[in-house]
């Protein structure tokens, strides 16, 4: 009998074997005939970059764009006062979104070929002249922005990458700048450090760039000689741009008695804190600051203009770079309202900057609960259930200072250079219009910013039409203007237009731009005609006293805004009609102060 079971032990694993290769078999022949066959799971890594190191700013040139002209004359004085060696692209072309097309994907989104089109046309230039890809490679990289979310943005770095290997510059360096992750690179030494002066500079560089931008477009349609405005403005942003780029930076050391600077040495921690107190009052107050801003208001006051030009004002929304480029990216759009007779109300960034701020701060109010600690039936937990309010509180607040800081410094600015820009629309006021037509926390491009300044801006009486610009197939804008249909049909003195962008079709944008601007001119002369008639004046008187005071034709002249009326003609001859009544009085200019 042990005989008989030692057999059996021995017999059996040999049949287990082969009924488990039969079945090993028989699942690969029935997968291969689905076309199931199972591989090993390998997950996407991003691909290791070359990094920009330290060692490389000397030799190294910072390629970037996508801006207005004035702000990246701007970046590129930070950049070079912060000792980066840094060209600006030129502004993006019909030629550059072809070659984008050539060597990216299709189906991708149109600042994606204008932006990537644009960098390999450079790149192209540069061997035309003589240099080697690998000097190229080696000698420059590109500093851009880029993000994750649900549309294409997300992609943009990994097409940029795919565009530069098709046309044979593949080990080109991209410096992805992430708003939530700083500088995205590889090395320990990174190239580009963002020190505190780097960054306040880049703060004051933004709201420089958005305010004159700004005043570009309030003055140069009501200019009495064309061109004017241009050429004072192209002297401004080199006079401020040479003052961004040669500012000594501030050493709490050079600023105090020898005694005191002993003491400090000895303690760097409090050193340091001074330290840092000192850049950001000297970098945001500073005396030679504000000096260089009232030289470049002082420069553009010498601009004369006739306020009593009927223009419809046209605000314009869309999707962040549709609607800040000036180039063939939106097909000209602010050249060609102007050229047409309107006035366009141009977005700056650091409304998108409070956008972000708010949204986060709301988003935080939102999942407020999700983190707390579920009450225990025989304890609350007390001290668990404040530490998280108290981490709530703490993330509201510094959110909540950083949005009021940054509408703070941005009216500032703005009344440096004469005060005739607007401050930042409050957000939670914006999210509030938005809401009942978009829920505001819905993610993607813009979110219910372009329902919300739609709305805004039409019942405030602050624009006689909404232009909303979007890349072909923008996926969030689209959603957009779905939604607009319902506010049009809410709000019926509304003349809204959605233009989609693209390489093409530029003739078709400007035609149906021209109909809807027809519909404009013919609101905003009306609302001129009422408010002339209603002073009891003619244009001619208005014009007669316009002309024995200086002051009224000048660029910076606060004229009042009244309730419900958008055009800068009807509120000026309404105000100077008040004047010759003797019921105001002129108002006093920034430099007669």
């Amino acid at each position: 009998m042990n005989c008989v079971l030692h057999f059996a032990d021995l017999s059996l694993p040999p049949i287990e074997e082969e009924i488990a290769r039969c079945k090993a078999a028989e699942r690969l022949r029935l997968m291969q005939v689905a076309g199931l066959i199972e591989k090993p799971i390998e997950h996407y890594r991003r691909p290791v970059e070359r990094p920009f190191t330290a060692e490389e700013r000397d030799r190294v040139t910072i390629l970037f764009g996508g801006f207005t002209w004035k702000h990246e004359r701007f970046i590129e004085a930070i950049l070079s006062g912060s000792g980066y060696r840094c060209q600006k692209l030129p502004t993006p072309d019909v030629a550059a979104f072809t070659i984008g097309k050539e060597y990216g994907n299709n189906g991708q989104c149109n600042p994606t070929y204008f932006t990537i089109g644009n960098l390999i046309k450079f790149l192209q230039s540069l061997e035309d002249q003589g240099l080697s890809r690998r000097d190229i490679v080696d000698r420059y990289i590109f500093f851009t922005a880029g993000s994750c979310g649900p549309c294409r943005f997300g992609m943009y770095e990994s097409e940029y990458r795919l565009a530069l290997d098709n046309a044979g510059f593949e080990d080109f360096r991209i410096l992805l700048y992430q708003a939530d992750q700083a500088i995205r690179t590889a090395s320990d030494n990174p190239g580009l450090e963002f020190s505190l002066d780097f960054n306040l500079g880049a703060l004051n560089m933004l709201n420089l760039g958005d305010v004159i931008n700004d005043m570009v477009y309030r003055i140069r349609p009501y200019e009495v000689t064309p061109g004017t405005t241009d050429r004072a403005i192209e002297e401004v942003v080199d006079q401020l741009s040479d003052f961004l780029k040669t500012r000594k930076r501030y050493e709490i050391l050079n600023h105090t008695p020898r005694w005191i600077s002993e003491r400090l040495t000895r303690n760097r921690k409090l050193k340091d804190t001074l330290n840092t107190l000192g850049k950001i009052l000297n970098h945001l107050y500073g005396e030679d600051f504000v000096r260089s801003m009232h030289l470049a208001r002082k420069r553009l006051s010498g601009i004369e203009v006739d306020f009593t030009r009927v223009k419809p004002l046209v605000k314009i929304v869309g999707e962040f770079w549709a609607q800040l480029t000036e180039g063939d990216g939106n097909f000209n759009m602010f050249a060609f309202l102007e050229q047409e007779g309107a006035q366009a109300h141009v977005e700056p960034i650091s409304g998108w900057i409070t956008y972000l701020l708010y949204q986060a701060r709301a988003g935080s109010e939102a999942k407020k609960g999700i983190d707390a600690p579920f009450p225990d039936a025989s304890r609350w937990e007390l001290k668990k259930q404040l530490a998280n309010e108290w981490k709530f509180r703490k993330k509201w607040l510094l959110l909540r200072l950083s949005e009021g800081i940054w509408n703070h410094l941005y009216a500032r600015t703005a009344r440096h250079l004469g005060g005739i820009t607007p401050h930042l629309v409050p957000q939670s006021e914006l999210a509030g219009v938005a809401h009942p037509f978009y829920h505001s926390l819905a993610r993607g491009g813009e979110g219910h910013l372009e329902v919300a300044k739609n709305v805004y801006y039409t019942t405030h009486g602050l624009c006689h039409m909404v232009l909303a610009i979007k890349p072909f197939g923008c996926m969030p804008s689209s959603q957009s203007d779905g939604v607009q249909s319902a506010v049009v049909n809410r709000f019926q003195e509304m003349i809204f237009l959605p233009i989609e962008t693209s390489g093409e079709g530029e003739i078709n944008a400007h035609s149906r731009v021209q109909m809807a601007l027809g519909e404009a001119k013919i609101k905003a002369k009306a609302e001129f005609e009422r408010a002339l008639a209603s002073t009891g004046k003619n244009l001619d008187e208005i014009k007669a006293y316009t002309a024995r005071h200086r002051q009224l034709r000048n660029p910076f002249y606060p004229v009042p805004r009244r309730r419900g009326i958008a055009g800068v003609a009807a509120n000026f001859v309404l105000h100077v009609s008040s004047l010759i009544d003797g019921k105001a009085r002129l108002a006093t200019l920034p430099d007669e102060i």
